[in-house]
């Protein structure tokens, strides 16, 4: 009876969609038999919290993921508010239970084989955009920097004597990236061409084939183009170059802290999920150096 009112409230009050209700109601028909199962004279207003986290236990164990142990979750918390909204009951026993983390998929990078392919063995036209399909490449490889960064960024935001670049990152922040011989090459070259491509007032660095500034989506085509010339990884983005830029930093002994600054990371703990790569190196030296491995 609660459940049919319940699903009935969704749809004439909150216009959930169907989906959403059908989703909603098999969620809570499968918990009550659980919990009917356990205990025949059971009702939803004598369910407890440790009910419910039996119930997540079971599911976990039988192999459910935590979106759809989530989904469940959601669906008895949203229940119970409107059991207490109709004071069928007076505390919501789920918002006491937790679901499991939903597992962060790991990063897609190239490997240094690839890159190195990337850099060196890739035919690029020999044309004006060839050189600043390659520039960009090289600019995300060797800075780490994001799309919408790239994409922002202006001539007077490269320091060709300091080896730099002013890079304004997420929620306006601007940070300073260094830069070695190889991309200053590049770029001396880019700028010497860029401007009998577009007029004087254009202050964008990449320009397009209007001399305009070039936007996201050119830069992704270009980028997927170029990496499904050495790389079969599924992903193949301006991020899978961030992403490459980290890993082989850290793979190098390179600093956590320092990789976080160059990344433009607010904290250290975003930038750990690319020591994975480290330990998978750390693992390889150890099947080849310990003699009982």
């Amino acid at each position: 009876m609660w459940i049919e009112s319940f699903l009935n409230y969704l749809q004439l009050e909150r216009n959930y969609s169907p989906r959403t209700i059908r989703s909603y109601g098999d969620s809570l028909l499968t918990f009550e038999k659980f919990f009917k199962r356990n205990n025949e004279t059971a009702e939803w207003n004598t369910v407890d919290s440790d009910v419910i986290r039996n119930w997540v236990m079971e599911m976990t164990d039988s192999g459910a993921q935590p979106t759809t142990v989530n989904r469940n979750l959601s669906a008895l918390r949203s229940f119970f508010s409107y059991l207490m909204r109709i004071r069928a009951v007076e505390v919501n026993p789920a918002t006491k239970v937790k679901g499991p983390k939903k597992a962060k998929p790991l990063p897609y990078f190239l490997k240094e084989s690839e890159t190195d392919r990337l850099m060196d063995s890739v035919l690029y036209p020999t044309d004006f955009n060839g050189l600043r399909d390659r520039t960009i490449l090289t600019l995300f490889y060797e800075t780490g920097i994001r799309l919408s960064e790239l994409e922002g960024l202006n001539c007077t935001d490269v320091d060709l004597i300091s080896c730099q670049l002013k890079v304004l990152g997420k929620r306006n922040k601007q940070r300073i990236v260094p830069f070695g011989p190889e991309l200053k090459s590049l770029l001396e070259q880019y700028q010497a061409e860029r401007g009998s491509h577009c007029e004087p007032i254009e202050c964008a660095l990449f320009i397009n084939g209007k001399g305009q500034r070039l936007n996201k989506g050119s830069i992704e085509q270009l980028t997927h183009k170029y990496l499904s010339m050495v790389t079969t990884i599924k992903k193949r983005s301006p991020h899978v170059l961030r992403h490459t830029f980290a890993t082989q930093i850290l793979n190098h002994d390179g600093n956590l802290e320092a990789v976080k600054e160059l990344l433009g990371h607010e904290s250290v703990a975003t930038t750990e999920i690319y020591t994975h790569t480290t330990f998978e190196e750390l693992k390889k030296i150890y099947k080849q150096a310990h003699p009982r491995s």
